[in-house]
């Protein structure tokens, strides 16, 4: 393990409550990651002094603005940007970046699982190659059309994914 237990837990625990209320709802409430994010830099700032809270808050936005672009055009939701800032706070930089990139990578690989299960993988690589277009399209014109991925699933999985693959990689 890479982390001390004193980030590890808190992540941990964060992740597995995140995931279970997204799963149950498709939701993840701002009373789970709001006193989250607050608590990890807190904790930083405590163990670590300014320093510690300054990776904690880069670690935070670092990881909140890598998934920003995602609920700017609705793919995702807003808590699940609020979850990974969260977990970025607790993780500080540069761990958050590592978990942020595992989470985006353990997405894909949910979402190729989740449409070969629904029998609409085709369909779905199709739209995803109209994505970063779309994208474009988005950002430039929040009018314009946007490009659907075809379905949606629980990201705090992958954001779980993620965290554990941050906290547990090889060194």
């Amino acid at each position: 393990m890479n982390a001390p237990l004193w980030i590890s837990i808190p992540v941990v625990l964060l992740t597995v409550v995140a995931t279970r209320e997204d799963i149950r709802t498709r939701k993840v409430p701002n009373l789970i990651t709001g006193p989250a994010l607050l608590l990890g830099v807190g904790a930083h700032l405590v163990l670590g002094g300014p320093a510690g809270a300054l990776s904690a808050l880069a670690g935070a936005l670092l990881a909140g603005a890598v998934l920003f672009p995602g609920w700017l055009v609705k793919w995702m939701g807003a808590g699940d940007v609020k979850l990974m800032a969260a977990v970025g706070a607790w993780l500080g930089f540069p761990l958050s970046l590592f978990a942020v990139l595992a989470a985006l990578v353990a997405g894909g690989g949910i979402a190729v699982v989740v449409a070969v299960r629904r029998g609409i993988l085709g369909r779905s690589l199709r739209g995803a190659a109209q994505l970063v277009p779309g994208l474009a399209a988005r950002i430039g014109h929040p009018g314009a059309p946007r490009a659907e991925p075809g379905f949606y699933f629980p990201f705090a999985l992958a954001i779980l994914a993620g965290s554990l693959f941050a906290l547990w990689r090889p060194a």
